[in-house]
């Protein structure tokens, strides 16, 4: 495809030709927006031309060989996506079209960038007369060719600008499209964090179900098929459950083996749900189900050290279940599911956290929406926590939802048996645990954390509060003198 005359002006622009934006340009080019294109390696420009002649067939998409020659192929105010690498990338790419814009002009992170920078990026600019969303994408390669989850964040008025392309390109629900305006400078980057910390926790989730049927049952990935692709058509419906079931379904072409066997169990991570992690011990929000999926990519990272420790610290054995086969399936299951909401709920608390401290007015029944299409996390059961925000908008926690309590307090004795059988057989499940463990301290009236406020007193007198008379404040014992006595 060769260059759209430059009297056509773009309706918006593309910097950076990876395949996200590679991608997420041929989705706007194939909904009818003239896009411009650039990439600092230009030979990626030309590459992507001779692509979008098949994928966007008919389409304006203007290739451009410098970073004034894209932005003068803009129509203003010009609207310009950067999907680039998250950190000094983006303040680059900022800085070398700033010489050339106009007031008025809208950048937009399409990236991962951590949420503070995004606030302080829109500062700058909107101090400079430019405009700056963070927008967070969801869906991978895919999603992004075909209809990602948007999570746009900055000035409202920049966002009306963009949202007639950005509901277009966005998947699609029976409710609407799957973006809505997040919130003012860095609320769409901030809850694409959380998204990801919630991802971190549903990938682990259904790892640790797993590691329980193929280690205490013995299933093979013909069988381990089956169950996930039926657990699909059940509550657990969702894109992880739906890859994870065709994922056993693969063989190795070099050795005959399900390909997931010959798979090193190292994960990698690209530092989203460190940041969850940080950002929830900042603000106090308790998140033990996601923190847990971040410390197991952290351990499964030392493989050498784990196969050295596995020689010289022996367990239980895994396998010789004697209960009923089916019934730890179905018991594994509600595990999953009632661990899964409560991933969730310590998601939508953070979320509601960071929405408090920064002003932002986050809509967590709209993020629920929005993410029942396109992203990684879409879920059936997404549908149902819209619904619980739209019953009570200050929800405190998805647990107390009548529909979600009902549903958890009928598989509490399941969820504690698949517990119970994996830690039994020293199978780690620190994300299912986590879950459980969340839950059964949310719904304890009395914590033993008395002692513990005790002890801090004893040694470094930081006082505690009577149960009997609350209103006097706080108050400091000479522990020592009266020990004995």
């Amino acid at each position: 495809m060769t260059a759209t005359p430059r009297a056509e002006l773009a309706k918006i622009g593309m910097v950076g030709l990876a395949v996200m934006g590679e991608n997420l340009a041929l989705n706007i080019a194939r909904n009818g927006y003239p896009i411009a294109v650039y990439n600092r390696d230009t030979s990626k420009v030309d590459k992507f031309l001779n692509r979008a002649s098949s994928h966007a067939e008919g389409q304006q998409v203007i290739g451009a060989y410098s970073v004034e020659e894209f932005v003068n192929s803009l129509e203003t105010p010009r609207k310009m996506v950067l999907l680039v690498k998250a950190g000094g990338a983006v303040d680059a790419v900022i800085e070398s079209l700033k010489p050339y814009l106009s007031p008025g002009d809208i950048i937009i992170d399409g990236g991962n960038s951590y949420f503070e920078n995004t606030i302080r990026r829109e500062k700058e600019l909107k101090a400079e007369g430019f405009n700056f969303v963070g927008c967070g994408v969801s869906g991978g390669e895919s999603g992004a060719l075909w209809g990602p989850s948007l999570m746009p964040g900055g000035d409202r008025e920049a966002y009306e600008q963009i949202r007639p392309i950005w509901e277009k390109i966005a998947a699609q629900v029976d409710d609407g499209p799957c973006v809505t305006y997040v919130g003012p400078d860095g609320a769409g980057h901030f809850v694409k964090m959380v998204h990801n910390g919630i991802e971190y926790g549903d990938m682990q989730l259904i790892a640790e179900s797993y590691d329980i049927l193929r280690s205490v049952l013995g299933l093979g990935a013909s069988e381990l098929a089956d169950i996930f692709a039926k657990w699909n058509e059940g509550p657990l419906n969702s894109f992880l459950i739906e890859i994870t079931a065709k994922i056993f379904t693969v063989t190795d072409p070099d050795t005959s083996n399900p390909l997931v066997d010959m798979i090193m169990d190292a994960a990698g991570q690209k530092g989203t749900g460190k940041w969850t992690s940080e950002v929830a011990l900042e603000m106090g929000v308790v998140i033990p189900t996601m923190q847990a999926a971040v410390d197991s990519r952290v351990m499964s990272s030392h493989k050498d050290e784990r196969v050295e420790a596995s020689k010289q610290l022996p367990g239980p054995e895994k396998g010789g279940y004697a209960g009923d086969k089916q019934e730890l399936i179905d018991a594994v299951q509600d595990a999953l599911y009632a661990s899964k909401v409560c991933s969730y709920a310590q998601g939508m608390n953070l979320i509601r956290k960071g929405s408090d401290e920064h002003n932002w007015d986050i809509n967590l029944g709209e993020l629920s929406r929005i993410w029942k299409g396109g992203c990684i996390i879409r879920a059936q059961f997404l549908d149902k926590i819209k619904q619980a925000y739209q019953r009570r908008a200050d929800l405190p926690n998805l647990l107390l939802d009548p529909d979600f309590k009902a549903w958890v307090l009928d598989a509490q004795p399941r969820w504690r048996q698949a517990v119970t059988v994996a830690q039994s057989r020293g199978i780690p499940v620190p994300a299912m645990s986590g879950s459980l463990a969340y839950f059964d301290a949310y719904r304890t009236a009395n914590l033993p954390l008395n002692l513990t406020q005790a002890q801090r007193d004893f040694f470094g007198s930081h006082t505690y509060i009577r149960v009997d008379r609350p209103d006097d404040g706080p108050i400091h014992t000479e522990w020592e003198e009266l020990a004995g006595k």
